[in-house]
């Protein structure tokens, strides 16, 4: 048994600030709390927090988890995002051939049996998307659900599975089963109407992703897939808050319209985060770097350069969002929507919470990252 406890002169517990707190962390997980400012092991120099967690990652540290997943490769990427906060994510894996869901299904079950720090599932992002609003995923890819798709989905053996698919492209019927096989369905990547998307929620979708970007729009006489989501304040909705894809009076009023819990912030991040590169391949074309803005050579969006601590940074900074608040954004919230509240032990420090935590510089740049009570 391994036991540490840790100082915290300021400390935010997920839902609010307390000062002088001592945390004895048990095996990684949060055993007791008390202000017994005596025989602490680790003295934290800053403000402590609970751990980032980012459900839609599609690289960093100069990999792109497509490109021929693997163990190595995964490790790089949670290493990259690490460094800016991130304690647990979901890998995302963009529309792709079905052999290489298989590949990068094997790669995470493999990451979850040796406990690799940090992965807790896996995000298909596609490939049952619509043509219209693909974005930077490929044509030739995206298609019906087979069974071979359904081959992967169905596994128990990979964490945590959440959907991106446009409703126009899959039946309630489908949907219905993915949330039966305890898979999270977002919308995204979709041209539909209200009426499509709402009964996708019905069936059991509830989450949109990356909220306004390759959705349908809300306009006066067509709510379209943003209405959609604004309106149902049953389900959540991931934004990148990087001020190139969404305005930010666009994300305050997101913000401003769901319930406090219906907005939580990703990162969409890419190769280039916790890396020097300015250009690397997707697919069949190049997508280059210009001041954090990933565009590819056909014009499009292409992700994001963005990290977990610029994300609550410009959060907090550029939308306003108190402090407290854009905290729960990046860590309660996220939480909350992969997990029911029975099984969710990450997203707050408090006694039976896992102990992924953060110290925060003053400037909310991030001093260090803790993941299981030891220190990245």
């Amino acid at each position: 048994m391994t036991t540490i406890r840790f100082y915290a002169a300021k400390l935010f517990d997920g839902q609010h600030f307390v000062d002088d707190q001592v945390l004895t962390i048990t095996n990684g997980v949060i055993s007791a709390i008390d202000q017994e400012i005596t025989n602490v092991d680790v003295v934290a120099k800053g403000l402590v927090v609970p751990g980032y967690i980012d459900l839609q990652v599609n690289g960093g540290g100069g990999v792109l988890f497509n490109d021929s997943p693997s163990l190595g490769k995964l490790k790089a990427i949670m290493a990259a995002h690490a460094k800016y906060g991130t304690t647990a994510m979901m890998p995302t894996l963009i529309t792709d051939q079905v052999t290489v869901m298989a590949q990068a299904a094997d790669v995470i079950a493999q990451a979850i049996t040796e406990k690799v720090a940090g992965i807790i599932g896996i995000h298909f992002e596609g490939p049952h998307l619509s043509l219209a609003k693909k974005g930077t995923h490929c044509a030739e890819l995206i298609r019906p659900i087979s069974d071979a798709e359904w081959q992967v989905l169905s596994r128990q053996d990979i964490g945590q599975v959440m959907v991106t698919l446009a409703p126009e492209t899959v039946s309630t019927v489908d949907i219905s089963r993915m949330v039966e096989l305890g898979i999270k369905v977002c919308l995204g990547h979709t041209n539909a109407d209200f009426d499509t998307a709402q009964q996708a929620v019905d069936a059991g979708a509830t989450g949109f992703t990356h909220l306004f970007n390759a959705m349908s729009p809300l306009q006066g006489r067509e709510p379209g897939v943003v209405g959609c989501a604004l309106l149902n304040d049953n389900t959540q909705a991931g934004l990148i808050v990087d001020g190139h894809h969404v305005d930010y009076v666009s994300c305050q009023l997101a913000i401003k319209a769901k319930p406090a819990g219906g907005i939580f912030l990703v990162t969409d991040a890419m190769p280039p985060v916790g890396s020097d590169m300015t250009e690397f391949p997707l697919y069949d074309r190049t997508v280059y770097v210009d001041n954090g803005k990933l565009t590819s050579t056909t014009g499009e969006l292409a992700g994001s350069s963005l990290d977990m601590a610029t994300a609550v940074k410009n959060t907090h900074v550029e939308l306003k969002i108190p402090l407290d608040e854009t905290l729960r954004m990046a860590s309660l919230y996220p939480a909350q929507y992969l997990y029911s509240k029975q099984a969710r032990n990450r997203g707050e420090l408090k006694v039976g919470m896992q102990a992924d935590l953060l110290i925060l510089n003053e400037d909310l740049t991030v001093s260090e990252t803790w993941i299981g009570g030891e220190k990245i």
